[in-house]
């Protein structure tokens, strides 16, 4: 993997990530202080935290209110998720609020 940064931010920038394996592997960590230095500041979720990551609040909506209550064949479940993103702001609409 290699990094480049070419141009150093006028203010600081933050980047949210979560807690997934690949975020927190001890081999990025060169990488997180080169990206450091250059004004970029990690600000990692905590361990459990899904009421501050929006995918999990959309995939609950998902799950709960927006797909039917049954039993999906892998290819059924992309084309129904697929659908949903087709009508997503029209016909499904999520509020952060």
């Amino acid at each position: 993997m290699s990094v480049s940064v070419l141009v150093r931010p006028s203010k600081i920038a933050y980047v949210i990530l979560d807690n997934a394996s690949i975020h927190t592997a001890k081999k990025l960590k060169p990488y997180w202080d080169l990206l450091e230095e250059k004004g970029i500041r990690f600000y990692f979720l905590p361990p459990y935290s899904p009421e501050l990551n929006r995918i999990e609040l959309l995939w609950h909506k998902m799950k709960y209110e927006w797909l039917p209550f049954k039993t999906f064949m892998p290819d059924e479940l992309e084309q129904a998720i697929d659908e949903i993103g087709r009508g997503f702001g029209s016909q499904y609409t999520l509020t952060f609020c």
